[in-house]
């Protein structure tokens, strides 16, 4: 069995690859082809939770085991087994931390390039945190993108990953006013563990990735902005018990799509278009394909 540390597990799983990984994830599990029951959430003391994370396609199963302490530095920690569905042999262990900040910015990535009006415009992040860090990398080598506004209740941590976008070679900038910047991006992700809204309304025309909140009493995205956009989500039986972001906006399910089915439609012209992601194991079985087949491992 391989136990892979952080760094390794990074080099295994390159964004733009990871989001096609997902897609095809997505086609199989539309074929019947994976399983992946909803997670186990377990709360524990002081707002913490442990969560247990299965899926299995028939090569391949995975367990992810997540603690999630809001207070803590870092507040996720996590490890990727990595099993064969046939005999049940351990092939690898993956640095969770590691899969789940690529991973989620990935799915990020692949609603981008399916649902972003102006998905070539600039970038707000809105948390500077190891998802907010993610999600740049993620949009620059996916997207392309270049510019790049960074927003965070901690000046001192969004000079801190502004600094890292220029070391990156894109024009970057540290923001305590949202304002200047809301009336230029195209792109924006809420990466924040905030349990109230940080994002109050939004550009005519913008993509927003909501990441951070993943608990039914937490919002990162104002109602009076959910209510105005399009509504899509990485899963609809994880989003219809965790996102707060749209539980708490009250919003019509009816009209809320899977990121599985925007795959297969045009993608918007225009408007604001929200993407609610709470993760679910399917991500980390994306991953753990693409980790497994980097290794050279039948």
């Amino acid at each position: 069995m391989r136990i892979l540390s952080a760094e390794e597990t990074a080099a295994l799983l390159p964004y733009a690859a990871l989001a096609e990984s997902i897609a095809q994830v997505l086609a199989d599990h539309a074929q019947g082809l994976v399983t992946a029951p909803e997670r186990l959430v377990v709360p524990l003391p002081g707002g913490a939770t442990l969560l247990l994370m299965p899926a299995a396609d028939p090569f391949l199963s995975v367990t992810k085991l997540v603690t999630v302490h809001p207070q803590q530095q870092p507040s996720v920690r996590a490890e990727v087994w990595v099993m064969r569905t046939a005999t049940g042999e351990r092939l690898a262990l993956l640095d969770g931390g590691v899969v789940t900040a690529r991973r989620t910015a990935a799915v990020s990535l692949l609603a981008a390039q399916t649902l972003a009006p102006l998905p070539a415009g600039p970038l707000l992040l809105m948390g500077a945190g190891t998802q907010g860090r993610s999600h740049l990398e993620a949009f620059q080598e996916g997207l392309g993108t270049d510019k790049v506004y960074v927003h965070s209740r901690s000046f001192e941590h969004a000079e801190a990953l502004a600094s890292y976008a220029r070391q990156r070679r894109m024009l970057a900038q540290a923001i305590r006013d949202l304002e200047p910047a809301l009336n230029e991006v195209s792109l924006i992700v809420c990466a924040t563990t905030s349990p109230t809204p940080v994002l109050l309304r939004a550009p005519s025309s913008a993509f927003i990735a909501a990441v951070g909140a993943y608990r039914p009493d937490m919002a990162e995205v104002a109602p009076e902005v959910v209510r105005q956009a399009r509504l899509y989500v990485d899963t609809l039986e994880g989003a219809r018990s965790e996102a707060g972001d749209l539980l708490q906006a009250g919003v019509d399910w009816d009209e809320v799509q899977p990121l599985a089915a925007a795959l297969h439609q045009p993608q918007p012209a225009s408007g604001v278009v929200l993407f609610k992601s709470v993760g679910h194991a399917l991500w980390d079985l994306a991953a753990a394909r693409l980790a497994v087949k980097s290794l050279g491992i039948q």
